[in-house]
């Protein structure tokens, strides 16, 4: 039996180890699109944009007898004949593991700019980062935030175009965002502003002002890797869609890690998570389905993370826009939020600085608690 996993990144990387853990015996191919072997994506943003850290991952291809081609990227699917197809011709397969995570949103205008998604993009804007550099970067997001930081401690100057009221608004809302506003003190930040096109000079506004930039960042997102995918079969909204135990609408093939919209028992909704940890769990699901085993569900709570301005924020679960916001305050200055749906389930919380915190929220939405209201509000009242 012949296993190809298509996608170079922790989702792939993990899939091969934990088929092997798992006992699978078979042929297992893995093609990455870029030149590099895996590796992890996560530290882009933060140590390995300041030069600190090698984002290679530390799997063992040839101890494990993995058949891995670098830079051969998927350009088509055929399912009913089990063949990917790539430049230097078909990759037939028994079982196909999709993790091609997502793709930056490009910003109109010239190439002159810059996202953050490749070790190779991180490496290009790191030689850019020296002092007096003027930095624009478009999307006050997790991303924005992560740059900025990096940036600052370059000495450059930086500029930030944020469309929305408030940094970090799309994904937490604005009355959370707007708490961050302060974090964002030695930035420029310009808010509720949008970009029409990136020139050769820099940015041009909606509002007719031209901002002059050595270096242009677009943090305003990704979107699922599936272009590849079209005249596949596969059902595609957003992402792939995926069950529980990740397999797709051909038994044969399964999705995992950003390009994967999963079905969440926990939440009776369709997910598109895009975390680091929901690529490094996921192939486990995979790996008992693919070597006989009971197949198993794959609905951990969604955890992120980020570095940003000397804080770590953590994130866990996830909520919709119409749950209540709940604000806990605590002394010195901490803070942490929390979301409640209409039946009272905590569906999601955002810890600053508070590790334990965390850990404690994460369980809470996992035991499908209903903290009290009023006492949610002091930090200090645990969440169960």
């Amino acid at each position: 039996m012949r296993v190809v996993i298509v996608g170079g990144g922790l989702a792939g990387a993990r899939s091969c180890e934990t088929l092997r853990a798992r006992g699978f015996e078979g042929e297992i191919v893995l093609l990455a699109a870029e030149k590099h072997l895996p590796y992890d994506r996560p530290p882009l943003t933060k140590a390995a944009l300041k030069g600190e850290l090698n984002t290679q991952l530390r799997t063992d291809y040839d101890a494990l007898s993995i058949d891995v081609r670098t830079a051969t990227a998927a350009t088509g699917l055929d399912t009913s004949a089990r063949k990917v197809h790539t430049a230097g011709g078909p990759v037939e397969y028994d079982a196909l593991i999709i993790a091609t995570g997502a793709a930056p949103i490009r910003l109109p205008g010239t190439d002159r700019q810059l996202a953050v998604r490749t070790v190779d993009d991180s490496y290009a804007l790191r030689e850019k980062l020296v002092p007096g550099t003027k930095v624009v970067l478009v999307g006050a997001s997790w991303i924005g935030a992560e740059v900025a930081t990096a940036a600052l401690a370059a000495g450059a100057e930086v500029t930030c175009i944020e469309f929305g009221p408030a940094p970090i608004g799309n994904a937490l809302g604005e009355e959370v965002g707007k708490r961050f506003v302060d974090w964002w003190s030695e930035v420029d930040l310009r808010l509720g502003v949008g970009v029409r096109e990136v020139t050769d000079t820099g940015v041009s506004l909606t509002t007719g002002e031209e901002i002059p930039a050595d270096v242009v960042v677009a943090g305003v997102g990704v979107r699922p890797d599936v272009a590849w995918l079209e005249g596949s079969g596969l059902e595609i909204e957003r992402g792939i869609v995926v069950d529980e135990n990740l397999r797709t609408s051909d038994p044969h093939v399964f999705a995992v890690g950003d390009v994967a919209v999963r079905w969440s028992p926990r939440s009776s909704q369709p997910l598109l998570v895009e975390h680091w940890d929901d690529a490094r769990t996921g192939p486990d699901a995979i790996a008992q389905t693919l070597t006989g085993g009971e197949p198993v569900a794959h609905d951990p709570v969604p955890y992120f993370w980020s570095d940003q301005f000397g804080h770590k924020l953590q994130y866990v679960g996830h909520h919709a826009a119409t749950d209540t916001v709940v604000v806990r305050d605590g002394v010195d200055g901490k803070w942490a939020v929390a979301w409640i749906d209409e039946a009272g389930l905590l569906t999601a919380h955002l810890s600053i600085d508070t590790p334990k915190l965390m850990i404690g929220a994460r369980a809470a939405i996992a035991a499908c608690s209903r903290p009290d209201a009023a006492a949610l509000r002091d930090i200090t009242q645990p969440l169960s």
